[in-house]
Order: structure tokens, then sequence, then C-alpha cells
């Protein structure tokens, strides 16, 4: 028996979550998270993770599995996230993959190929000393197919195209490829005018804050030391910067709003890079009948087609 997968994605403060909720209880299923940050355990406020009252509404997956000192590669959620959508407890239902990172959601729907190189700090610092510029050239001599796909700028993805060959003794571009599942997969994106969720990210902004942010980041810096990586994360750098007396309040908040709605700039503009998304505007009145109607025609579809077979 095939799975089905129903995709609920776009930028951060568009409403993913809730809407999910309300569509998993009526679907009768399970959520599964696609967010960079809901794995980490601890990190709660700040990430606009589902509270303990959601999660006992509808099963959620994925969330709080890595502990805060830990990495979760790309390939570890990928191998996560496949294990559950074939699980035979799991695939009688139309799933839904809920999130706002991008490549985790392509990892799955695209079936990406990705190397299982584990990230090499002592690697990373020692090519790090080499500037970006040498880091390009020496990439570009190695892999001149990777150079094709990354920006000279960009120093995170050529770190890693460096380190994969190194650990592998093989290039990136070797070891990619994208081998898409067999199961049918329904993407929604929910979006809205940028004014609009400019109001939503000041409103989540002051909402954390009440929600107990600061005492958040306090305790995790306290706990973990404030070199902690996630500490230099969206909503944690800046209230991490107030506590260390580096700006006030005020100008963390400002900070936040600001990041997070460039954030979701390029959130958006990532998502819009793949026409398979049918997109919703959040601000309809009835964008849950929409969404719902939608899901019903694919599930239609489907079920016609097994029937035909």
């Amino acid at each position: 028996m095939l799975p089905i997968l129903i995709v609920i994605c776009g930028a951060t403060a568009t409403g993913k979550s809730g809407l999910a909720i309300e569509l998993a209880q009526k679907l009768n299923t399970v959520i599964l998270s696609a967010d960079s940050r809901l794995v980490y355990q601890e990190f709660d406020i700040g990430t606009a993770k589902p509270s303990k009252e959601e999660q006992q509404l509808v099963p959620h997956y994925l969330i709080d599995i890595c502990h805060p000192t830990e990495t979760l590669t790309l390939a570890d959620y990928q191998e996560k996230s496949q294990y559950l959508i074939n699980s035979p407890q799991l695939n009688k239902l139309p799933l839904l993959l809920v999130g706002g990172t991008g490549l985790y959601i392509k990892s799955i729907t695209k079936g990406l190929k990705i190397p299982r190189v584990s990230p090499n700090e002592e690697l990373r610092s020692q090519l790090q000393t080499l500037g970006q510029n040498q880091l390009y050239a020496f990439l570009s001599q190695v892999d001149p197919i990777a150079t094709k796909k990354i920006h000279p700028n960009d120093q995170i993805r050529t770190l890693r195209a460096l380190e994969v060959y190194y650990v592998t003794g093989k290039t990136i571009s070797e070891q990619q490829g994208e081998y898409p599942p067999n199961y049918p997969i329904l993407q929604i994106g929910l979006e809205c005018d940028p004014e609009h969720l400019q109001k939503r990210i000041e409103f989540r902004t002051e909402k954390m804050i009440e929600l107990g942010l600061i005492e958040e980041v306090e305790y995790i810096g306290k706990k973990y030391g404030w070199d902690l990586s996630l500490l230099d994360t969206l909503g944690y750098a800046e209230v991490k910067q107030y506590l260390q007396n580096e700006i006030s309040l005020i100008e963390a908040k400002e900070l936040t709003i600001l990041h997070t709605r460039q954030f979701a700039k390029r959130q958006r503009t990532w998502f819009r890079a793949y026409p398979e998304i049918e997109w919703f505007d959040i601000n309809s009145n009835d964008l849950f009948e929409q969404v719902w109607q939608r899901i019903q025609d694919f599930l239609a579809d489907i079920s016609q087609t097994f029937e035909e077979q």
C-alpha cells in the first residue's frame, strides 16, 4: 500500500501549524514536522513549537528528537522521515508534512540523494582560514559542476562541498541526485501580502516575549553555554544580545521582526521556484474550506486511479 503525502508549506508566521492541526483532526491523521529547529529539545518558544496541548490534539512526529548539542543532518532527517512515511502503522493514512524548511521538504518530495558525511568541525576550521575566494577556487578545480550551483559568496555550501570531497574522495556532485518517490504528493503553500505578514510577525514576536522567550534563552545559555550554535539562530540571537547587554529589549524586538521578515522573504523565494506547489491566501475567509476541498479532490483522484488499475 503506497503512502499518501500532503505537504503544508510556506513562509514563517503564515499559520501552517494551526491549519495543519485542523486538517489532521479532520483526516484523523498525524503531522510530520519539516522544521529544522523543532527537532531540538528545549527550544520551544522561539521556534513557535506546537504546544503540549496542540501535540495532544494531534500526534506530531520529528519534534524534540535531538539534544541541543547534537547535529541533525539533512540525511538524518530524510532517513527518519522516510521511515515514518513508509511505516505500516502510518502509511494507511494521508500524512501531513508541515513546515517551512524547504530543504527538508525537498529531500522528501524530490527524493534527494544525500552524501552521508557528518559535519567535521576541525576540517571546516582549517578550510575557513583560507578565505572564501581560495575555497571557491579549490572547489572549481575539483568539482566544477558544484560551482555552477553554488554562489561564489556562499561559504556554507562551499565548505560542505569541500568537506564531502576531502572525507570521501568523491565530489558532492557525484553523490547527489534526485529519486522522486512513487507515491502521490499534494503540495499546498500558504501566502499573504507583505504588509499583513509584517503585522503577523510583529504580533508573534510580542507573543513570544510574553510567553517567556527571554527566560527560555537565559535558561539555555546558562545550561549549555552562550556559544551554543542554536543560540545564534533567529529569535534567540537577538535576545542573547539583549541578555549580554549589547542591545536594548526594544532593539532586540525590532531586530527579531526585521530578521524574521527577511527570512520569510527568502523562504517565499525558495518555495516559489517549485511550480507543483498550489498556493492559498491566508487572508481568505474560507481558507480551511478551500484547502479541505482541494484535499478531497486529491484523495478522490487517487481513489479513482486505484479503481481503474
